[in-house]
């Protein structure tokens, strides 16, 4: 499906409420406004997912994100960030960082991880656990763990967690847009809906908002 039919898909299937109330999405309902813009990606409308591989909605969030994606037009640009203070949760940011140095975090692979989590039930708890995952997903592991312990990797976790307190995200998965806007499948969605449902309507507000920023109403 294309982007331009996800929301009018939405409302025919009764999904999509906010899209009928006041024309679109409503900023402190459906979305909120970052105190603090964001600095973004030059010349692009950049959208960033935070996420952690352990969440359960992340991982449910996934498949519909990934195929919204693969249709952005040219001029939005996304990225993932892992997030998580625990320590569990810092290492297999360490891994999405280690993989992503190495050019080898392909959309298979992101997939293939929350499978071993959500479905596999693989416990990494620790460096041996990690390497051992991706190893059984084709990684070259001797590679994997140059990049898993070095300065780069450090440093791109410590501008992870720091982006997201910047944006203010304290539930994921987590969506902002234009370095202005925060929506999410918990935000944008309603009581009662299934998670698919709160994905489609999050990936909905990200239309609108992609929208805005492209058409410069920002204000």
């Amino acid at each position: 499906m294309k982007r331009r039919d996800v929301t009018a898909a939405l409302v025919a299937a009764g999904l999509a409420p906010v899209a009928r109330a006041q024309g679109g999405p409503v900023e402190g309902k459906q979305y909120v406004r970052l105190g603090q813009p964001l600095a973004g990606a030059p010349g692009k409308v950049e959208v960033i997912e935070f996420f952690f591989y352990m969440c359960p909605h992340c991982n449910a969030f996934d498949p519909l994100l990934e195929a919204w994606v693969h249709q952005l037009p040219a001029d939005v640009s996304f990225r993932r960030v892992p997030v998580g203070q625990q320590l569990m949760l810092k290492l297999h940011q360490r891994m999405f960082y280690a993989l992503e140095a190495m050019g080898a975090l392909t959309p298979q692979l992101h997939a293939d991880i929350f499978a071993a989590f959500h479905r596999q039930r693989v416990e990494a708890t620790d460096e041996a656990a990690v390497t051992a995952l991706v190893g059984k997903l084709g990684v070259d592991t001797a590679k994997f763990k140059q990049a898993f312990n070095s300065f780069g990797v450090q440093t791109k976790v410590s501008q992870g967690l720091k982006l997201a307190e910047a944006a203010g995200v304290d539930t994921v998965p987590a969506l902002v847009v234009a370095g202005r806007w925060r929506t999410g499948p918990g935000l944008a969605g309603t009581p009662g809906q299934s998670e698919a449902a709160q994905g489609q309507q999050a990936l909905a507000v990200a239309d609108f908002l992609v929208k805005q920023a492209r058409s410069g109403k920002t204000s």
